[in-house]
């Protein structure tokens, strides 16, 4: 089953297709990295049950040389869903998470607030007043529910640390039982006597769930919860086997486990009690949570609502009233959103534009009102109100400094793989071109690989996005075989071909950008973080003739120490290898970076966090070592020491930005020949000692 797509026109790589030049215009200027430094950006947007009121949290960047480092801020609006009319709840330099209504006249949060020693939960009142300490445990609260009724609150916490393990640590006793001494997670009941405006009872541990619990859902009568559960707390476990089980809340024990077949996205306990719908895998081997499932809440096998779905679920709610589930999906590069009955049957389609691309969707108790998060080509993303057959209303506007700015034109593009399978991508143009000049193009390989481009907000940190178009370079973002987006049968086009015919689709994507007109094959360079790293470090050793500059982060140089370090060794081979390398060694080493540095030629920028454990630093070290001992080749290698898969802190982030557009600029624009000054100027900082 295809949904239909939306009504852009996918254009088709060709030299015969003319060529559109863009100049600036008034006093716009291109963006600079410390632009992207302090982009705003919308992370959630919760309705109210009666759907009067929108609760808009928004990411809020600390600024290098002024704020003290560290990750973001976080910001809470409520905003009427009628009029748009916006008042702020939580503002300055304060950290909040898992933001939901605990009631029709409540928001509740988690913090570390006062005294707090850990994370704990709060409740603010929406006419007015502080916040309110509902519960705090003994370790970091890492997720919640109350009961629809308010009688109760389901809790998740990780282990405290016992008095023990800090006494013979005090003794200078500080080891790891590597991967068994994970603290365990628990589910716990609160019971609140007099609800939210009350003192919440004592915090019991529930027994038997024979697994460590992530999040927790209550059915609508309140009598009982589903919660998934992994064999360990390990993040593997996680990953591939999460499994939910159904709990009842008065006797506090399992009535039901439910067996979804693979990797488990969002749950929920529809209106009528009956049934649990669920993002799900289809199977343990598909790499993607992206199939729409039902399973009955007594237990049983789950069945996909929306079978042969040539797209990916990311999220959903319930439309009572009709009996029916709303689901937002990715097709390719854009979103959907649509409707099918909780019996299943023929979908309905409510909303497909290319733009904005809408990543999280939220209901009213009644699904006649809808809050979406989206993201277009020039705005990163913002809160919406939607009404089913009505236009989409944006409802924030958390950038409007990039009024100031200049941003090229993006669009859709496809092409044609080796094989004849379509593959599709993205390409921001050079903000300036002048006639038929060819330009310098960067391409920017996403990580996973289980993830895709969207035709919304491009750039960031380790992005270069609109800030190199501006520089004049082209950019190009391809979703190759194994994207999400397209289906399970896509994502799993490239298992066990890791660098095949994968990046096949990379080199041909590149190769109808040339005969456009527009790429200068002798000035192409490429970056990307984690699958993107390795994508980056397989461009500049096997194919690097191909590249003339690569910026790799935190990526993978060596499959088989790869394997032996990570910390996702099951998924790798479940759904990226479907073998390991201590049964198929001749595939590892051929696949591996480190086994083809003899054909380097591109002066690589390696950057990688040293508290990584998805990706181990000795990675970075490798090939940066095996570069060094080639010696006709530039290359750098710069560690994050505070940082691990991906920079979270401001100043890691900013510095990265800079680096990465240095590297790029010395070799692609300024032809240079050997590496460029590793110290760095940094006008943030140099702007905050005026």
């Amino acid at each position: 089953m295809t949904f239909p797509r939306s009504n852009h026109r996918l254009l088709v790589l060709a030299a015969a297709i003319p060529l559109v030049c863009f100049s600036l215009a008034g006093p716009k200027r291109p963006m600079t990295p410390e632009d992207v430094a302090g982009l705003h950006s919308v992370t959630a947007a919760r309705i109210s049950p009666d759907g009067k009121y929108i609760a808009v949290v928004t990411s809020v960047p600390r600024l290098p040389g002024r704020d003290e480092d560290g990750r973001p801020f976080t910001r809470l609006d409520l905003i009427a869903f009628a009029d748009g009319s916006s008042r702020p709840f939580v503002v300055g330099k304060q950290e909040i998470a898992s933001v939901e209504w605990c009631s029709e006249d409540a928001l509740c949060f988690l913090a570390k607030r006062g005294s707090d020693e850990h994370k704990a939960l709060y409740a603010l009142p929406i006419d007015g007043g502080e916040a309110r300490r509902v519960i705090g445990l003994d370790s970091d609260i890492a997720a919640y529910a109350v009961a629809p009724d308010g009688s109760a609150l389901a809790l998740i916490a990780v282990e405290a640390r016992s008095d023990e393990r800090e006494r013979l640590e005090d003794q200078g006793l500080k080891i790891e039982i590597f991967e068994e001494d994970t603290p365990a997670r628990h589910l716990y009941l609160a019971r609140l006597p007099e609800g939210l405006a009350g003192a919440a009872g004592e915090a019991t541990p529930i027994e038997g769930l024979d697994g460590h619990p992530w999040s927790v859902v209550w059915s609508p009568d309140s009598r009982s919860m589903v919660v998934d559960v992994s064999p360990t707390p390990l993040i593997d476990d996680r990953y591939m086997y999460r499994r939910l089980r159904v709990i009842d809340a008065a006797e506090m024990k399992v009535l039901a486990r439910i067996d979804n077949p693979g990797k488990l996205g969002a749950f929920r306990v529809s209106p009528d009690g009956g049934s649990v719908v669920m993002i799900s895998a289809a199977d343990l081997h598909d790499p993607g949570t992206g199939r729409l499932m039902i399973a009955p809440l007594s237990g049983g096998a789950p069945r996909d609502l929306l079978p042969g779905l040539e797209g990916d679920v990311l999220d959903f709610r319930f439309s009572p009233k009709t009996g029916k589930v709303l689901y937002l999906a990715h097709f390719g590069t854009t979103s959907a959103l649509g409707s099918v009955a909780l019996e299943g049957g023929t979908p309905h389609g409510l909303l497909s534009e290319p733009t904005p691309v809408f990543r999280t969707l939220d209901a009213d108790r009644s699904g006649e009102r809808l809050a979406l998060v989206g993201e277009s080509p020039t705005h990163p993303a913002e809160a919406f109100a939607w009404t089913p057959g009505t236009p989409p209303r944006r409802l924030t506007d958390s950038n409007p400094q990039l009024d100031g700015i200049a941003l090229a034109r993006q669009e859709i593009i496809d092409w044609r793989a080796a094989d004849g399978m379509r593959i599709e991508g993205l390409l921001i143009h050079p903000l300036e071109r002048h006639d038929d000049q060819r330009v310098p193009l960067i391409v920017v390989a996403h990580g996973g690989p289980e993830s895709h481009w969207v035709h919304g907000w491009l750039t960031r940190y380790s992005s270069p996005g609109q800030v190199a178009a501006g520089r004049g370079y082209a950019v190009f973002y391809p979703n190759y075989r194994g994207s999400t987006g397209r289906g399970v049968a896509f994502a799993k086009a490239d298992q066990g071909d890791a660098g095949g015919k994968e990046f096949d689709d990379v080199l041909t994507g590149i190769d109808a950008l040339i005969a456009r007109g527009l790429v200068d094959p002798r000035r192409v360079g490429i970056t990307g973080g984690s699958y993107g790293g390795f994508f980056t470090a397989w461009a500049s050793t096997r194919h690097s003739a191909r590249f003339r500059a690569g910026v790799m982060f935190v990526g993978i140089s060596n499959q088989l120490s790869k394997a032996g370090t990570t910390d996702i060794p099951k998924e790798m081979e479940l759904v990226h290898w479907r073998t390991t390398p201590y049964r198929d060694l001749e595939l590892a080493l051929d696949r591996s970076p480190l086994l083809h540095v003899d054909q380097a030629r591109t002066p690589l920028l390696i950057l990688a966090g040293k508290k990584d454990r998805r990706v181990d630093p000795g990675q970075s070290k490798e090939l940066y070592r095996a570069l060094k001992y080639k010696g006709d080749v530039p290359v750098r290698l710069v560690f994050y020491t505070e940082e691990g898969h991906g920079n979270r802190r401001a100043a890691a982030r900013y510095d990265y930005s800079l680096r990465m557009m240095r590297w790029l600029d010395h070799f692609l624009l300024e032809g240079g020949s050997d590496k460029p000054p590793y110290r760095l100027d940094y006008p943030l900082l140099e702007k905050s000692v005026e």
